[in-house]
């Protein structure tokens, strides 16, 4: 094993010139009502949705940034809620522009829109699962019944060939069941688990967040929970490369009670871990080879960043992507505070998300990090 390689030390790959990922929220429209929806979604679309002849305008744009092309991930509210959405795609295939769908688990998505999605041409697509029962869950969706219809549909795309990947937002509501949701995913079949961490935008406001000692013990048990042959994310955590990097270094510091149970049940569902991590040692940043078009076409650093940076119908993406001088601030970790003097800045940067949530500046530092009180230890 390279080591070096392994815990990134070489640095961040160059998202200067590109993005790997765009986001398109293609509708605000969606029949749940999740407690933590960034989107605040409604069940049918705002005036100002990007029409179909927009939609690809924004493809061929997308397209401009040369080969390969970012890969474009179709969300929302609910993709599947816009008419045109199989119109889309088949542009974005002719295009040759790799792409996802990260739908809603509604009644909309039945066995036969699985193999509509599988035969479209889609890379793979994304469900939340937010609990290791229907309990849990179906309070967070807030639609009964949401939990057993995902793992039917989470079984059905294994079973067809589809990729899927599964989502889960840790929050005070789940938090203790993380290691159960890993079990209960892994013996579904799935292979890549998304953690998204908690911003507190949209109906997300009224969600309890967890703690900087939380944070760090979440993050040390999904360095477990990738050592078990799943490939695991984290969304709006990226200090968790820099927890991968200090494992893999000096191996098991963190010692505090929460991560101590995870550790312990971790081991008691799955047994010794026996592969590598599967944490990557370089990633992705908001701003920093991620950028977000909404559904009026508004340009944003990140999915959770409520800053505007321009606007598909008036600009083009790929030069609001390379010039806007925010987006470049991030690349080059023009950042404020602990996060810009950090010396692993360059493989993290913290959440732009939560210290925009958190102080209206998505330049200062991410407050959910302990590195700062572990430095001083």
């Amino acid at each position: 094993m390279n080591t070096a390689n392994q815990v990134g030390i070489r640095g961040p790959p160059d998202f200067n010139s590109k993005p790997v990922l765009v986001f398109w929220e293609t509708t605000r429209a969606c029949l749940l009502s999740c407690k933590h929806c960034r989107a605040s979604a409604i069940r049918t679309a705002l005036p100002g949705e990007l029409s179909k002849e927009e939609g690809f305008g924004l493809l061929d744009q997308i397209s401009g940034f040369g080969s390969p092309s970012p890969v474009v991930i179709l969300t929302g509210g609910d993709p599947l809620m816009r008419s045109d959405i199989f119109e889309l795609t088949e542009y974005a295939k002719g295009l040759g522009i790799k792409f996802a769908l990260s739908p809603a688990v509604s009644e909309k998505l039945t066995h036969e829109m699985l193999m509509k999605l599988r035969d479209s041409g889609a890379t793979s697509i994304s469900v939340s699962l937010d609990g290791s029962d229907k309990a849990t869950h179906d309070s967070i969706r807030q639609v009964d019944g949401t939990f057993d219809r995902t793992i039917e549909v989470i079984r059905d795309s294994v079973n067809m060939g589809l990729g899927i990947q599964v989502n889960t937002t840790v929050m005070k509501r789940n938090l203790h069941e993380l290691p159960e949701i890993l079990h209960l995913i892994k013996g579904l079949g799935v292979r890549v688990w998304e953690v998204f961490f908690l911003i507190k935008v949209g109906r997300g406001t009224e969600v309890d967040d967890i703690s900087q000692e939380e944070y760090e013990s979440v993050c040390n048990f999904l360095y477990d929970a990738s050592r078990y042959g799943v490939v695991v994310r984290t969304v709006e955590a990226p200090f968790i490369r820099r927890v991968a990097k200090t494992r893999l270094l000096n191996g098991n510091y963190w010692k505090e009670g929460l991560y101590d149970k995870f550790n312990s049940e971790l081991t008691r569902l799955e047994g010794e871990p026996t592969q590598d991590s599967t944490i990557a040692p370089r990633g992705t940043l908001d701003g920093d080879g991620i950028v977000f078009v909404a559904y009026d076409g508004t340009v944003y650093p990140g999915g959770f960043i409520p800053v505007a940076i321009g606007n598909v119908r008036s600009g083009n993406l790929v030069n609001i992507y390379r010039e806007n001088k925010l987006m470049k601030d991030i690349r080059s970790r023009n950042i404020s505070g602990f996060c810009g003097k950090c010396d692993l800045n360059k493989i993290c940067g913290g959440s732009r998300a939560r210290a925009y949530a958190a102080t209206g500046d998505p330049l200062a530092s991410d407050d959910a990090c302990v590195y700062e009180k572990l430095t001083k230890c």
